[in-house]
């Protein structure tokens, strides 16, 4: 049996901001693949600008090192797990994984997450404490953390005796726990080459290659990436494509790209172990197998999503404004074309040919599309997220999340009773020292839907909050704790006003600024009451001609609460849907008729009656 001994396939796995995008540029930079005029921008793997807003990953990328005579590809996985439809393909690619945590925070939900899934599919552990010339830094006692939690989630002793290497990302050093001096990356690179095996795929069997990740390319068309599992492979070899669905056809290799730092560079030909990607079939999709002899791979099986929201056609009296993309066909198109490369979302059709149930892993994965269609240029509407209840052996189940929070002391007790009244189940609590504490709680993913809002306003933002799915339970029966207060609603249309706003500053908390256009329905607010109010925000004031005592005296607004995308999501109630356009984020209501509106809360008094 053949196979390539001198390359290593690694993953990446890290909680969100634990530093292995800047991990990942050190040893780009020490490893030598730069020449020594080229540049390595910070964060150099972050390529897409939310990723670089927002300091998160999102898709999984792939890039190569070499060091010595070993070359090494690193896979680069979103810390979310919103995006764990991108981890598991990732995991499907490599014989090793590089776990990084924080030398201070140790192990958090979402390293969970993807470690129980790398322990599952017996990948070779190497754990990098990341941040160890942090003040607070505790790397004995996160290394004792880390061997618990790969007892908890049934790692075998071979895993469990995982090499662990001290790391600096931002100083670009690294050393052994035994060691007393840094050094450079060499350490990390050592351990990589001397503990993850190199590929045992067969070179002399035929070719079997699955797709794990899409790119587009306007000139080459869809880009197919993935690891060849066995066989080789050449420029021009004539290859099957075997579908979901069993069907076949055959294509020619009309490119082929290997990886080196950051750059795709084209290869004529690629051997089992390598991490490739491959042009030349127009409509390849994720989990599908290119062979010679129509031998098929198992597909990738791939988390269920978890919450879905119904997309809309923009059909507000101000649709068409600030958009490009304003049609229900423009729409369709967009989302159905999200499907090609996003195997974690589902788009399905409803009653109204202007509306679409859109499914995916949680709040974050459907916030981040919105966000790309907003730069896009496209108008739309969404309604609040709803968890999706699934049937196991005729039991209604619904998604429970594992939470992690760490607060001031002074506030748990707040944040122990609003979890609490949202059905959460407290698991642990512990000191932290510095006055921090921590809590744990299991919690159906419904009571967390619109909670963070609330954290933050509880918690004066000195709080934490982290949380991961767990896992299906029998659904909770009844209604869970949501928003308290009603809202303010614009009575008609026109521009919100100085004088109208003073005047309704004593009902609650405004939402939009003096000069804003609203429409009727538009939400502008939020009452102080649990009920609903309809506002006139734009009435002026009466001119007269006699000079008022108080004419010369300055008033000054309090400044409203402005919404980000994330914070209008959870804001929103169940008759209610968020306008999205390239400029602006409005709640409104789904009846905007003020008179219509108030009929059927009315109707739905006397039905509850």
């Amino acid at each position: 049996m053949k196979t390539q001994s001198d390359l290593r396939n690694i993953a990446i796995i890290a909680h969100v901001d634990h530093g292995k995008t800047t991990l990942v540029d050190e040893m780009l930079k020490q490893s030598g693949t730069f020449e020594a005029h080229e540049q390595v921008s910070e964060r150099a793997m972050d390529r897409n600008d939310l990723e670089k807003e927002r300091g998160i990953t999102i898709l999984a990328k792939n890039t190569a090192i070499k060091y010595n005579d070993t070359k090494i590809n690193i896979l680069d996985t979103p810390g979310h797990a919103d995006f764990g439809g991108e981890v598991e393909r990732i995991l499907k690619m490599v014989d090793g994984v590089l776990l990084v945590v924080d030398a201070y925070e140790g192990c958090m939900p979402q390293t969970r997450f993807v470690l129980k899934k790398a322990l599952a599919q017996e990948l070779t552990p190497v754990v990098v404490v990341n941040k160890i010339d942090r003040d607070a830094a505790r790397p004995e006692e996160v290394v004792d953390e880390v061997l618990d939690l790969f007892i908890e989630l049934g790692a075998n002793d071979d895993q469990i005796d995982f090499p662990v290497v001290y790391t600096s990302a931002v100083q670009g050093t690294a050393k052994l726990p035994e060691d007393t001096d840094t050094k450079g990356m060499e350490v990390l690179f050592d351990a990589i080459v001397n503990k993850v095996p190199s590929p045992k795929d067969n070179i002399e069997d035929s070719l079997q290659f699955q797709v794990t990740m899409l790119e587009y390319n306007d000139f080459l068309g869809r880009i197919g990436v993935g690891r060849i599992f066995r066989g080789e492979v050449s420029k021009g070899d004539r290859c099957v494509v075997v579908k979901r669905d069993g069907s076949e056809h055959t294509f020619r290799v009309s490119k082929m790209f290997g990886f080196h730092g950051l750059e795709k560079v084209e290869v004529e030909h690629a051997s089992a172990g390598d991490i490739i990607a491959l042009a030349g079939v127009d409509d390849i999709n994720v989990g599908e197998t290119i062979c010679k002899e129509r031998e098929a791979l198992a597909p990738v099986r791939i988390d269920e999503p978890t919450l879905q929201m119904t997309f809309l056609a923009n059909n507000s009296p101000f649709a068409g404004r600030e958009g490009d993309h304003v049609t229900s066909r423009k729409l369709e198109e967009r989302l159905y074309r999200q499907l090609e490369t996003d195997v974690s979302l589902k788009v399905e059709e409803t009653d109204s040919p202007d509306a679409w149930t859109v499914s995916g892993r949680g709040e974050l994965h459907l916030s981040i599309l919105i966000e790309n269609m907003r730069r896009e240029g496209f108008e739309l509407q969404v309604s609040k997220p709803q968890v999706i209840i699934k049937e196991i052996d005729g039991v209604k189940c619904e998604p429970y999340e594992h939470v992690q929070v760490d607060v001031p002391e002074a506030y748990t007790g707040s944040v122990m009773e609003s979890l609490g009244e949202r059905k959460g189940e407290m698991l642990n609590m512990e000191q932290q020292g510095d006055g921090q504490v921590r809590l744990e709680f299991k919690i159906p993913s419904r009571g967390l839907v619109g909670y963070s809002t609330e954290f933050m306003s509880q918690t004066k933002g000195y709080g934490i909050i982290n949380h991961s799915f767990d896992s299906y339970q029998q659904a909770f029966d009844g209604q869970i704790a949501g928003r308290r207060q009603g809202v303010l609603i614009a009575n008609e249309k026109g521009k919100a006003t100085t004088y109208s706003m003073l005047q309704l500053e004593d009902r609650g908390v405004m939402f939009i600024e003096p000069g804003t256009e609203v429409y009727e329905g538009m939400i502008c607010g939020e009452h102080n009451r649990d009920n609903d109010l309809a506002v006139n925000i734009t009435k002026e004031k009466a001119a007269n001609n006699i000079r008022s005592a108080t004419k010369e005296q300055t008033t000054t607004l309090k400044r409203p609460r402005i919404h980000t995308l994330e914070e209008a999501l959870e804001y929103l109630g169940d008759d209610e849907y968020c306008e999205l356009t390239p400029a602006s984020i409005r709640l409104r209501k789904k009846t905007l008729d003020t008179s219509m509106r108030e009929r059927e809360t009315k109707r739905k008094k006397k039905i509850s009656t």
